[in-house]
């Protein structure tokens, strides 16, 4: 198999254990992902508007936007980078690409944390997307600008022993989930 076959086998498994992970309904999945951001007041983030079987960021989001700006990505094209528009929790949304929604009112602004939705995890901070590789080129622009703390989001059944990665996938700093923190060795 080359890559892109390994990579869609990964994600095949990976989509089915979140599948078995969300229809469990655990409880209070973004309580982890609030104690993260409550060190981080006022720091500009962006979250994500959940799609599928994806865990659910906004308890988290909603608090956080208490104290400083929040947006969510807004794709622009196939092969660019994420922008992120400013999200409030009770705000006005429109449909966008893929199936999220997206503020009606576009007001970007570049985040300094990004919550990363993903479909698989590794324990050195991989990360296996869903194949545009938007958060990829997002992160290195962002990164190439200021420190940018990528947390990725996800239950723990989407870790995986060894994901299929390349040097253009960027890693993540911080892994939540619905039980736990973990850290990675990134200098953060």
């Amino acid at each position: 198999m080359d890559l892109t076959e390994i990579k869609a086998a990964a994600r095949k498994a990976a989509f089915a254990r979140r599948k078995e992970a969300f229809d469990a309904g655990y409880p209070a999945q973004s309580a982890y992902l609030s104690e993260v951001l409550a060190g981080y007041r006022g720091v500009p983030l962006a979250g994500y508007m959940p799609i599928r079987t994806e865990i659910n960021p906004f308890p988290a989001m909603a608090e956080a936007a208490a104290h400083g700006p929040v947006g969510v990505p807004v794709i622009q094209a196939a092969g660019q980078p994420l922008k992120f528009s400013r999200w409030e929790p009770e705000g006005a949304l429109k449909d966008g690409p893929f199936g999220a929604k997206v503020p009606v009112v576009d007001d970007y602004f570049e985040p300094e944390i990004l919550i990363v939705p993903l479909v698989g995890f590794d324990a050195r901070g991989g990360r296996l997307g869903y194949g545009g590789g938007f958060y990829d080129r997002t992160l290195e622009l962002l990164r190439s600008k200021r420190a940018t703390l990528a947390i990725g989001f996800a239950f723990d059944a989407q870790e995986a022993e060894d994901l299929p990665l390349e040097p253009t996938d960027q890693s993540l700093d911080l892994m939540v989930t619905e039980t736990g923190i973990r850290e990675f060795n990134r200098g953060i």
